[in-house]
């Protein structure tokens, strides 16, 4: 299958690369040039622009950073809905409901199907094709799709409803983040009182607590102090306040939810955006006056 794909950021790239090691034919598009040189060296021809991109090829796939990145990728001068060939644009970033309706809307102007296509499991499961694939748009099109989306990860089809895969992941990624500073508080409250925090993990993992963050953040990134599991604090308080807004148009009250909201942005506020979402438990750590788990020798 011929395959436009813009952004080759932390997911981007592995997503990109596995579908060319699948034998899909990739035109590719990145604003550096290093991350296009990979693409390259595997058999990808770069383009010099998304709309040289769309010029090229039927399916669209972006995997970019912000609702702002998406919106002008896909709708703004020089984007995918100036493309002379494409038929569909696949949107694989987390943008939340309201901007996916916004657009489809703008490309259904110009005959090109939007569809939603966010993914969950971080860059480990993009690197592996093991992510959480979900998916929103005509059905007959998610068909047609389904072949190349199979390369990346377990794919669902969520609907046909423009934006029901976006809300379908923010309801996935408020109940990641709140894991990780539900965890986290749980942890720090027995670190205060003498537990070991290893054995605390072992403990929850065994049991009725486990959740994602004590099995895949804590081990990884939490206690070895590496805090480097791959998805950004801004990103996850991204989605977070996507989550919270959603809620507030749909007239519903998410008491938990809001308090990790609250929480989160306390983190990035502390952490900043570039930090790695495992540092959460930093300022949970320093309120308390206690640190979980050791740094490495050396």
């Amino acid at each position: 299958m011929d395959i436009g794909f813009i952004g080759l950021g932390k997911m981007g790239l592995p997503i990109a690369r596995r579908l060319i090691e699948a034998g899909h034919t990739l035109v590719v598009h990145d604003r550096r040039a290093e991350a296009v040189d990979k693409l390259v060296a595997l058999g990808a021809r770069a383009a010099k622009s998304p709309a040289d991109v769309a010029d090229q090829v039927e399916t669209v796939l972006a995997s970019l950073p912000s609702l702002q990145a998406s919106l002008e990728v896909a709708t703004g001068k020089g984007g995918v809905i100036d493309g002379k060939r494409v038929k569909r644009f696949v949107d694989l970033s987390t943008v939340g409901s309201h901007m996916a309706v916004r657009i489809h809307g703008l490309l259904a102007k110009r005959n090109i199907v939007q569809i939603d296509s966010p993914v969950s499991g971080g860059v480990g499961g993009a690197e592996k094709g093991t992510l959480a694939v979900m998916v929103s748009g005509p059905r007959a099109d998610f068909d047609a799709l389904k072949p190349a989306l199979d390369v990346i990860g377990k794919v669902f089809f969520i609907g046909e409803k423009p934006g029901s895969a976006q809300t379908m992941k923010l309801a996935n990624n408020m109940l990641s983040a709140t894991a990780m500073v539900a965890t986290s508080e749980a942890v720090v409250m027995g670190v205060k009182s003498g537990l070991d925090p290893a054995v605390m993990i072992d403990v929850i993992n065994s049991g009725s607590g486990l959740n994602t963050a004590s099995r895949d953040k804590f081990p990884k990134s939490v206690l070895p102090r590496t805090f480097d599991f791959g998805f950004a604090t801004g990103l996850m308080v991204k989605d977070v306040r996507l989550c919270l807004e959603e809620a507030k148009s749909l007239g519903l009250s998410m008491e938990v939810a809001e308090a990790v909201g609250r929480l989160w942005e306390v983190i990035i506020r502390e952490m900043g955006a570039e930090s790695d979402f495992t540092s959460a438990i930093k300022p949970i750590e320093q309120a308390a006056g206690v640190v979980v788990g050791k740094k490495k020798a050396g």
